[in-house]
């Protein structure tokens, strides 16, 4: 189970499921079987660009991808400066996403996930986007939202990262669960599984 405020890492070698587990917590795919119960607004940022309508402009992304989350218009206006300095996307905002790179779609992404207040926020391998620069300044806002209470479901391949950010870790094989508990504990036993493969 995870808990307010809890930061949980997820494991695992390529195909194990972790997108798809994120995928189903943020209500994007239904479980096969089993149930998920999520308690809160969640911000997801599965996939580069993921819910973003190319013909846009980053601006009017901004206002749709919000209104996926449950903002209202003016709740939107009033982030809006915040979120397009935050992405440092000047003015490409008012260009059209299907001529944004990769790393600019993955900048508004988070800008706009980070800057609407969620209560989860999931992410799938999104720190690792960008140059050097916003690397740091996304993990700046992570650090922010961990210690602002925020309950946050982190993929990542990184462990280091992983072991840095997270006070749980969830180790998946092959769709099933072979470990969850306290990070550095279930990040052992995955580098243990790994150093013997």
């Amino acid at each position: 189970m995870v808990h307010s405020g809890d930061r949980v890492g997820i494991i695992g070698k390529n195909g194990a499921g972790k997108s798809t587990l994120l995928k189903i917590i943020a209500g994007v795919l239904k479980p096969t079987e089993g149930t998920v119960t999520v308690h809160g607004r969640v911000a997801p940022l599965l996939e580069l660009g993921a819910g973003f309508d190319a013909e846009l402009t980053g601006a009017e992304n901004i206002y749709l991808n919000g209104a996926l989350l449950g903002k209202s218009k003016q709740f939107l206006d009033a982030k809006f400066q915040e979120i397009v300095k935050f992405s440092e996307l000047g003015n490409f905002i008012h260009v059209p996403v299907k001529n944004y790179s990769s790393g600019m779609r993955a900048r508004l992404g988070f800008s706009i996930a980070t800057q609407v207040d969620p209560d989860i926020l999931i992410m799938d391998e999104i720190l690792g986007v960008g140059d050097e620069s916003f690397r740091k300044k996304s993990s700046a806002k992570m650090m922010e939202l961990i210690e602002g209470g925020k309950t946050v479901l982190l993929v990542s391949h990184q462990l280091g990262l992983i072991k840095s950010l997270t006070n749980k870790a969830l180790w998946l094989h092959r769709g099933e669960i072979k470990a969850f508990g306290p990070t550095e504990e279930v990040c052992g036993l995955y580098e243990e599984f790994l150093k013997n493969k």
